[in-house]
């Protein structure tokens, strides 16, 4: 079982394409509570030169507050996360992660309704990024 799913974004800069990924988690009801620019990070931190490498913490506030009220410490899962990178070829990939996967060592039946609502919104996303 893969614990993510992917595209690449066509024709797109790597700012154009946060944008667009940023616009089709909004449709899908995510916030991006958190952005991480792993490129940046690395080069202050260790002074390595890394891609274009941005981790977007997503959060659907309507699923966390259930999940959050079905199991205390699902937090620690929390937000789900969609990174941004940019390959040596220009390509641009989009990753997200599976909830099912993440939450597959969570024994909890309302989690596992909830992960499956979740994934079929993430899938969604990425899958409008690629038309």
């Amino acid at each position: 079982m893969s614990y993510y799913f992917n595209t690449l974004i066509k024709g797109k800069s790597f700012e154009e394409a946060i944008e667009k990924v940023t616009a089709e988690l909004k449709k899908e009801g995510f916030g991006v509570l958190t952005e991480i620019d792993v490129k940046e990070t690395l080069k202050n931190k260790i002074d390595v030169d890394f891609k274009k490498y941005k981790i977007l913490g997503a959060c659907n506030p309507h699923f966390a507050y259930k999940a959050l009220q079905s199991e205390d410490k699902i937090g620690v899962f929390l937000p789900c996360n969609v990174i941004v990178e940019e390959h040596e070829n220009g390509e641009i990939e989009v990753s997200a992660v599976d909830p099912i996967a993440s939450m597959s060592t969570v024994k909890n039946e309302t989690l596992g309704s909830l992960a499956s609502e979740v994934q079929e919104k993430l899938m969604k996303v990425i899958e409008n990024l690629s038309t």
